[in-house]
């Protein structure tokens, strides 16, 4: 593949993508819309949640904010119009502007998240230039694993149900890992070695692009 036009057919691909969401805006209001009615039944039922309530209750909401706005990248792709993607693109073309356009929404709806949590229900932050970068790489962490589950499943029948299926012993792992290192965040003690930890999560990430990149023209040809 030459690298420049690659480069351009991947930034045309990530511009589609921009192009159909916004001729769908009733997904991406739907999606706000959830976040407001979500963290506001928790501000109705607990006003001001404990530090680690708050830490466990931001990363869930987040997880099916990832699954109502990633995972759903490959499925609505029409078949006809997979073939003809095939005939003018790499499936790794295909994949990396997937995963560029699914990164990018999803670290907007993890601020949106995060603002609206601050608004609505305090802050109970202590560290927050620290979680503001875990809430960056959380979301990007999410959209990646389901931008790879949903690719998975658009080329095995399309059931979305196989999302959950294979995403549940993946993302419980991610889950508790955002958790275990947001959570010295919301304390003024210092924690050793939080920064190992913090490239492991870089590392799973850097992971999962590289399996997608590997394996996602494989399930392409299928």
């Amino acid at each position: 593949m030459n690298t420049s036009s690659s480069v351009y057919r991947i930034s045309k691909m990530v511009q589609k993508d921009v192009m159909l969401e916004w001729r769908q805006k009733y997904s991406v209001y739907g999606l706000l819309l959830y976040l407001c009615s979500a963290i506001f039944a928790i501000n109705v039922l607990q006003e001001r949640p404990e530090p680690e309530v708050w830490n466990s209750l931001f990363w869930i909401i987040l997880l099916f904010v990832s699954v109502n706005a990633v995972a759903k990248s490959f499925l609505q792709e029409h078949k006809h119009r997979g073939i003809y993607y095939f005939t003018v693109h790499h499936p790794r073309e295909i994949i990396i502007s997937k995963l560029i356009y699914n990164v990018v929404l999803m670290i907007g709806m993890s601020l949106v998240s995060l603002l609206l949590f601050t608004v609505l229900l305090g802050s109970p932050i202590m560290n927050f230039p620290k979680f503001l970068l875990m809430v960056i790489v959380g979301g990007m962490s999410l959209s990646l694993l389901f931008t790879l589950l949903s690719a998975i499943a658009s080329k095995a029948g399309g059931n979305s149900a196989l999302i959950a299926i294979l995403g549940f012993p993946l993302v419980v792992p991610q889950l508790i890992l955002l958790a275990d290192l947001s959570k010295p965040l919301f304390q003024t003690m210092l924690v050793l070695g939080w920064w190992k930890f913090f490239i492991v999560l870089i590392a799973l990430d850097v992971l999962v692009v590289l399996l997608s990149v590997i394996l996602f023209p494989y399930l392409w040809k299928e």
